[in-house]
């Protein structure tokens, strides 16, 4: 089964940073995209970062300078490096894995981490 487990979220300062860690089953880790959404109460889930099985990220412009996402094949995990945190970068942080066999993307998604940013 395919499997996405999500850690690292917790409560930091303002300025401060977390490093997220999504652990995935090599099945799809091996071919699929990894991303990263965000949620945050009364918000719609939002684009945070991605990283193609080639290494190609792509950021959304609020995190651009201050996230990195990465992933080490060795051990089927994705990260999210977060540093210059902001208040407005508190949400549950979902890990996302993107295959596409055919032609339509399938999606898998963590559970979610919550990441809280005080002011």
């Amino acid at each position: 089964q395919v499997q996405l487990v999500e850690s690292g979220g917790g409560l930091v300062q303002a300025g401060g940073s977390l490093r997220l860690s999504c652990a995935a089953s090599e099945s799809i880790f091996r071919f699929a995209a990894m991303g990263w959404y965000r949620q945050a109460p009364g918000k719609e889930r939002e684009l945070v970062a991605t990283i193609t099985s080639g290494g190609t990220t792509n950021y959304a412009d609020s995190v651009k300078g201050r996230f990195t996402i990465s992933r080490d094949s060795a051990k089927n995990t994705v990260y999210l490096q977060m540093s210059s945190l902001k208040p407005e970068d508190t949400a549950v942080y979902y890990c996302n894995a993107k295959w596409v066999p055919v032609r339509t993307p399938i999606d898998y998604w963590g559970q979610g981490t919550q990441v809280t940013v005080s002011s």
